[in-house]
Formats: C-alpha cells, structure tokens, sequence
C-alpha cells in the first residue's frame, strides 16, 4: 500500500484546507481503517482524525467540531476537511492505512504511511 497526501499549505487562523490522501497498490482495500495524523517539531505524533471500513469515525478532542474525516471509495481517496484552524494546528500532516480492526487513533497500529503535507496556521 502506497498513500501519498496533498492539500496542505499556509493558512491564517480561521481558514480552510482539505487534505486528500490517494491509496496506490493492489493490497490496498477500502475495508482498512485509515487515519490522519500529525506532528509538530518537538512534539510526538498525534491521531487526529480515523474512519474505519464501515465509515464509522473517531476524532481527537482537539480538533472535534472543526475537522472532518471523510472518504472515496471509488477514488481510492482519504480527505481531511480542516476549518476553523488555529496556529496550534501547524504540524506535518500524514495518513495512514491499517488492517487492525482497533485501530482508531492509535499509531502505532499502522504500518503504512505517507510522506506527509504541511499545515502552516499563522495568527
């Protein structure tokens, strides 16, 4: 499974973005639990955003009422819908892909990931 992410870029606080996440591979299916996860400098990866193969979905405290996770099954594509962003939100975003039923936010359930796109949110 191969993710490849895109969509971030610099932002003022209270902006939009929509990150997208397009799967590559023919181990690839759309029963996976996917996530969106992200890192500040200096800081551990965080779970931000997971929709497991149903579309039932989990999001991080911080970011609840303002992201959406979302996906294309045909497009073979993961979406984060940020509004509402804040400079806190400034990290490296990326996705990532997993069998684990459990997965959720849980990092280290997944063993495929993305390069990563950066969110920048000035105030």
């Amino acid at each position: 499974v191969q993710l490849v992410e895109s969509g971030g870029g610099s932002v003022q606080a209270g902006g939009s973005l929509r990150l997208s996440c397009a799967a590559f591979g023919y181990t690839y299916s759309s029963r996976m639990y996917m996530g969106w996860f992200r890192q500040a400098p200096g800081k551990a990866r965080e779970g931000v955003a997971s929709i497991d193969g149903d579309g039932s979905t989990s999001y991080a405290d911080s970011v609840k009422g303002r992201f959406t996770i979302s996906k294309d099954n045909a497009k073979r594509t993961l979406y984060l819908q940020m509004s509402s962003l804040k400079p806190e939100d400034t990290a490296m975003y990326y996705c990532g892909a997993s069998w684990s039923v459990v997965a959720g936010l849980r990092g280290t359930e997944y063993p495929y990931w993305g390069r990563g796109t950066q969110v920048t949110v000035s105030s």
